[in-house]
């Protein structure tokens, strides 16, 4: 069964930085992308950067400049760099791998349960 935990949410003053990571444990057969998501309170969840499993990266542009994704492949982890933080920036943090569980699967989704991301003074 595969699983995601999220680690490194917290409060962080506006400008600050802050690191997110996403374990991943479980075989998944084909990974398609591994990603970020954010819910702010009252918003849909939306996309915030996805890494692609030849190494093409895409972010929303309200994060581009600002935030990495990266992926540390012997760790089987996915990390989220996050610099220079705006309050507009405070959300629920999702990790999110997309891909096949078998050969003859449909793609899915997988989540993790979220970290919150606070950035206030």
């Amino acid at each position: 069964q595969v699983q995601l935990v999220e680690s490194g949410g917290g409060l962080v003053q506006p400008g600050g930085s802050l690191r997110l990571s996403c374990a991943a444990s479980g075989r998944i057969f084909t990974v398609v992308t591994r990603g970020w998501y954010r819910q702010a309170p009252g918003k849909e969840r939306e996309l915030v950067a996805t890494l692609t499993s030849d190494g093409n990266t895409n972010y929303v542009d309200s994060v581009k400049g600002r935030f990495t994704i990266s992926r540390d492949n012997a760790k089987d982890t996915v990390y989220l760099q996050m610099d220079s933080l705006k309050p507009e920036d405070t959300a629920v943090y999702y990790c999110n791998v997309r891909g096949r569980p078998s050969y003859f699967s449909n793609l899915m989704d997988y989540w993790g349960k979220g970290t919150l991301i606070t950035v206030s003074s």
